[in-house]
């Protein structure tokens, strides 16, 4: 799999630039963080079977056993595309003029990630991967488009990082 394809021009899209990464970056997790997960979902199902909370301690259960799915399952291999007219991730097209503006996180060996601040109230933030590309190159392209407004780590993305999620 060749996650470093890129384009100036692909004729499929009119790509500016085009790559492709997996959906999400796998965060390795330790037996230990297994353990503590284990631990603290079997605390919670506890009191909610101490509470007499039958429906909470069955959401619970339910969330360990989603949960576990979801961290254990391969990411899929995804195409991005950006155009003049958006970026293009799988069969989602985020167009420019629902585009505030963007930012792109850039921690090496962390964190690589554009962030588009879009108009949608309900999910104002898109993280869509960089992975292995410049994100200099993604930058230069997608100023011609919108404009790049530093944005700070939201508290759930602080969350997830902290769990390793």
């Amino acid at each position: 799999m060749d996650t470093n394809t890129n384009i100036q021009e692909d004729n499929d899209h009119g790509a500016l630039f085009h790559w492709r990464a997996p959906e999400y970056e796998i965060m390795e997790k330790s037996q230990h963080w297994y353990l503590y997960a284990g631990l603290f979902l079997a605390a919670v199902i506890a009191y909610a079977v101490y509470t007499n909370s039958p429906v909470m301690a069955i959401t619970f259960i339910l969330v360990g056993v989603v949960g576990y799915i979801f961290i254990n399952k391969e990411p899929r291999v995804v195409d991005f595309y950006i155009t003049h007219d958006g970026i293009i991730s799988g069969r989602e097209i985020y167009e420019f003029d629902n585009v505030k503006s963007f930012w792109i996180f850039y921690e090496p060996g962390q964190v690589k990630v554009i962030s588009l601040h879009t108009k949608n109230k309900l999910i104002p933030f898109i993280h869509i991967p960089v992975h292995d590309e410049d994100p200099v190159k993604i930058r230069e392209i997608l100023l011609e488009y919108i404009q790049e407004v530093k944005q700070v780590p939201s508290a759930v993305d602080t969350f997830e990082r902290m769990l390793g999620i």
